[in-house]
């Protein structure tokens, strides 16, 4: 992995995502398992991609298993951080409210495991990977459905100092994200209106996004909405983001593919990555609370439309403005 200090302001609050298809069944009834001192499942092989295969799928291929209580009615969140980067509890507050207003899942529990630091000045998708690997300890189980979530201590490897492009998070498999958040930290500095709860808040709810196969990535789209780029042969393609103004999955600003487009299509990492400016993000956040809206947007109509084909549960709840 490249050495290169980087002192990137984080962001991208819009931002990963990755392919799939849809995920059925219980992925581990027929496993058994054990428990480590903590309580952690550690499976029969100790390889958690043998034993829970069914969390090693790809981006987007378990939204109807996350919005629905088809196969999994209860969902365990694990926040995975690195000493002294644990999000605020605002944002998780606000996280778990976004989970219940968007699923029927009404048992839903957010645990946390502290982490020694990696030591690595940048993090790539395949390092954040094999950091799982070793250390996730919650899986899916039953009618149980687990989510992996990892606050970083470093920025991406990804980001591009030069041109001003950063990343804040990125959803790697179907059930596994990371949030990078000393990024979040630096850029949440560079506002005296915006909070670090506000772009933790942003940032998981747009990632969480993608799980649910937003934009195009596992879940279809019911009306065209998605958003296009140019890839590095200069042909246009869709880049996983809604093109409605305000929506929480919109690629407003300014994106390019990232260099881990093919990179990371290992390990089941397919995630054709993006980057935004953080100066222009913070703008356009500043300029959602000069008007009174809630600094992170929320869910468009196109976007609601698709997860609720799916199963989500969908609520008038558009007062608070996208």
């Amino acid at each position: 992995m490249k050495k290169l200090v980087r002192f990137s302001f984080g962001l991208l609050l819009l931002v990963s995502f990755a392919c799939s298809s849809d995920s059925s069944g219980d992925p581990v009834d027929d496993t058994p398992t054990t428990t480590d001192d903590n309580g952690g499942q550690t499976g029969t092989t100790g390889d958690p991609r043998q034993d829970f295969p069914e969390n090693f799928q790809a981006t987007g291929s378990s939204g109807a298993d996350i919005v629905s209580n088809a196969d999994f009615d209860r969902l365990v969140v694990q926040i995975a951080h690195v000493t002294g980067f644990r999000p605020t509890q605002a944002a998780m507050d606000a996280f778990e409210e976004y989970l219940r207003e968007l699923t029927f899942k009404e048992d839903i529990t957010i645990n946390f495991l502290e982490l020694g630091s990696p030591d690595e000045e940048t993090l790539t998708l395949s390092e954040i990977s094999e950091f799982e690997i070793d250390n996730r300890t919650s899986y899916n189980d039953g009618r149980t459905l687990a989510i992996y979530i990892y606050f970083a201590d470093s920025p991406s490897d990804d980001d591009e100092e030069d041109e001003g492009l950063v990343t804040l998070g990125a959803v790697y498999r179907n059930t596994s994200m990371v949030i990078f958040e000393s990024t979040i930290r630096s850029l949440a500095n560079r506002s005296a209106l915006i909070t670090l709860a506000d772009l933790e808040t942003a940032t998981l709810n747009h990632e969480f996004g993608h799980l649910f196969g937003l934009v195009n990535l596992g879940t279809p789209t019911i009306n065209d909405h998605e958003e296009t780029t140019t890839d590095e042969n200069n042909e246009v393609i869709g880049n996983n983001h809604c093109n409605v103004d305000g929506c929480l999955m919109r690629a407003e600003l300014q994106f390019t593919a990232a260099k881990s487009f093919a990179a990371n299509r290992i390990q089941n990492l397919h995630n054709p990555s993006c980057q935004v400016s953080a100066s222009q993000f913070i703008k356009t956040l500043e300029s959602r609370v000069s008007k009174g809206l809630v600094a992170p947007p929320i869910i468009d109509t196109e976007c609601r439309l698709d997860i609720e084909a799916i199963g989500a549960r969908i609520t008038s709840n558009s007062a608070k403005g996208y």
